[in-house]
């Protein structure tokens, strides 16, 4: 997660920030359609796959909006611009969701109808580096009694920090939670955040055998010693606090503590967890995908590999005890924090069936790890890679590759560069010509440095949907660089660097803590199109059986950013994607996330587009899907990303007609 205060308005703001969500909880079954049901941020088993098949890939075509839900959250008179990312959750009949702004809101699923609606009064006003939230969870304590308040619990975490559990009938505040159904979760860090902004709430928590653990959202470009990002594990029934782990070890004995080096290595801050800590209540782990130290792009105070940074932790939900940690980036330079929620799946390998965790990275890479161990599944290769030529930076000299096939774009030149235009065309070429890039893992430098891919390239917070009977991972890719510059802080005047006219999502941060200004842009044209060649964005299949790319196709087009008569030059040129996508045993992948505004369905076999819909604002979310009372399979999406992709606060519902979706 990254700080974009004093950014200014731009096309491109929502494209850069990035922060997401939980998997499932220890819910007790009743009376209830198990199967038609989305328990959790990731679905039932935590894949991202609904075994629901009513809606397939010979009807899909006859798919039609079913009902809307408007939250009113970031589109009215002097609202901030909020993401509206949740993916809605439905088990027991109801249907919940969440907003930027901190409501909670209880759904008849079949229509839309309000159930109940609570309003946590989040200060919208108070500069959120990413005002965003992705959904709630749920939990039902099987110690109280059918009737009981409070017995099942919806748990919500809000954007300014505060842990609340609500009465899942109600939505009142359970009362014998914290203080009064509230624990605050910015008291006790190591490091205090400086203001209201810098630490911060996006994602569901995940609940685990009577265990709430969450993580959080830092803002940590602004200094080295920023808000510390501690995960930490609530009793879900009193809010006390079980335990806490910090990514960045304080514990001399810990094997990770001497991959931190320096004499303020163990005062770093983030390497926090914002993104889906994902739940697996049989084994009783948390899985925590960890994010990059402060700062992002100079490490010169947190020399070494800095483990349990950038990694991904199994940790004991009932102690915090790390069981295994497997990292994805060594001593990370890039902002390449682990965005991508781990995905649960069993594989089919060698006649017998290995539980797995999926980790998809910004790298463009896909980590195949054991649940147990932490060992990779799919050989992983230490290559080596550019060092740095910045006085006081160590880069590691190696960083772990996947052995499956490249998922986005990891190598660049002059001669594959695109231009809307031969100006365009040109001034891309002449800014690579000046800048360093060695390949992937290119450090920053004080020359400037392209670094592909960027924050924002290969697999974002969207993520990987798991189709368990096909074996197949299907994922959205973006394929576009960033320019990162490091400029003498003695010499930089910030006043002046920041009044000049900027390019869109230009950004220039002095980092506290270093020698250095960070100046940071999008790798684009003057007309804001990417230099990369497309597609700009896709999304790609792999059979985990085979270990082969089955196939990737274009998403979505970004016509729409283009100069007046410019745009259908860049149609089927794929988009910039920021949302997940969720399978179905109807051999449908169903994803949005595209700056176009559309929600399409996928063949999951070939990647054709069978069914395509437009939305209000973009949906900039993962879909969900499940079955509602009357038999029929509904597919629901939030709209509402920011930026590009649209204001919007619509919560949209495909079906197929009734007679065609109904079942006795």
């Amino acid at each position: 997660m990254t700080s974009w205060r004093g950014v200014g308005a731009s096309v491109w703001f929502a494209l850069l920030t990035a922060c997401a969500a939980a998997a499932p909880g220890a819910d007790a079954p009743g009376r209830r359609d198990v199967a038609g049901e989305w328990p959790a941020y990731g679905g039932a088993a935590g894949n991202r796959f609904s075994p629901l098949a009513e809606i397939d890939r010979g009807n899909v075509t006859r798919l039609a909006p079913a009902w809307t839900y408007h939250t009113g959250a970031g589109v009215g008179a002097g609202q901030p611009e909020m993401s509206f990312e949740a993916t809605p959750i439905v088990l027991d009949g109801t249907m919940y969701l969440s907003t930027p702004a901190g409501q909670v809101i209880a759904l008849v699923p079949e229509t839309g109808a309000v159930r109940w609606r609570y309003d946590a009064h989040v200060d919208i006003h108070a500069g959120f580096g990413d005002f965003a939230n992705r959904g709630v969870s749920a939990w039902t304590d099987a110690s109280a009694g059918t009737g009981v308040a409070c017995r099942r619990r919806i748990f919500a975490a809000t954007v300014d920090a505060r842990l609340t559990a609500l009465d899942a009938a109600t939505g009142r505040p359970c009362e014998g939670f914290g203080a009064r159904g509230v624990v605050d979760l910015k008291h006790g860090l190591r490091n205090a955040p400086d203001d209201g902004s810098e630490y911060e709430e996006t994602s569901p928590p995940a609940v685990v055998n009577g265990v709430v653990v969450v993580g959080s959202g830092v803002s940590d470009n602004n200094r080295t010693e920023a808000a510390s990002g501690e995960v930490r594990g609530f009793d879900a029934r009193t809010g006390a606090l079980r335990w806490t782990w910090d990514p960045v070890p304080q514990d001399s004995t810990d094997p990770a503590y001497a991959t931190w080096r320096g004499p303020r290595a163990h005062h770093t801050g983030a390497a926090n967890a914002w993104s889906v800590i994902t739940a697996d209540t049989a084994r009783g782990l948390v899985f925590v995908p960890t994010g990059s130290p402060s700062v992002d792009y100079w490490g010169g105070t947190r020399l070494g590999d800095n483990r349990y940074a950038n990694s991904i932790t199994a940790l004991r939900a009932s102690s915090g005890r790390v069981v295994w940690s497997f990292q994805t980036v060594h001593h990370d330079l890039w902002d390449y924090d682990n965005a991508a929620p781990p995905l649960l799946v069993t594989l089919h390998r060698d006649g017998r069936d290995v539980a797995a965790v999926l980790q998809a990275t910004k790298t463009g890479m896909l980590y195949v790890l054991d649940r147990d161990t932490g060992k990779p599944i799919v050989p992983v290769e230490e290559r080596p890679v550019p060092a740095s030529d910045v006085p006081g930076e160590v880069a590691s000299a190696t960083q772990p590759f996947s052995t499956l096939p490249p998922l986005g774009l990891h190598t660049l030149n002059r001669d594959s560069l695109f231009g809307l235009t031969p100006e365009d065309l040109a001034a891309c070429r002449a800014t690579m010509r000046r800048m360093r890039y060695d390949g992937i893992f290119t450090p920053p430098s004080t020359r400037g440095t392209i670094v592909l891919p960027s924050n924002v390239g290969g697999v974002a917070w969207g993520g990987v949907a798991f189709d368990p009977a096909r074996q197949i991972a299907v994922m959205p890719v973006s394929r576009i660089a960033a320019e990162i510059e490091l400029l003498d802080s003695t010499k930089a005047d910030l006043a002046a660097l920041r009044s000049r006219p900027a390019r869109i999502a230009e950004q220039y941060v002095h980092m506290q803590g270093t020698p250095y200004v960070l100046h940071r842009a999008l790798f684009v044209s003057p007309h804001n199109i990417p230099c990369t060649p497309p597609p700009f964005g896709a999304m790609v299949a792999l059979d985990l059986r085979s270990g082969k790319k089955l196939w990737e196709v274009p998403l979505g087009d970004m016509a729409g950013l283009a100069p007046e008569g410019k745009g259908d030059a860049l149609r089927g040129l794929g988009s910039v994607v920021l949302g997940g996508p969720m399978a179905t045993a109807g051999g449908l992948v169903f994803i949005a996330g595209t700056v176009d505004r559309r929600i399409r369905a996928l063949d999951i076999e070939t990647g054709r587009e069978l069914w395509s819909a437009p939305l209000p604002a973009g949906g900039r979310a993962s879909p969900m899907t499940y079955r509602g009372a009357d038999g029929r399979q509904y597919v629901a999406i939030a709209a509402g990303g920011g930026g590009p992709f649209g204001r919007g606060d619509a919560l949209v519902t495909f079906a197929l007609p009734a007679a065609a979706g109904a079942r006795p």
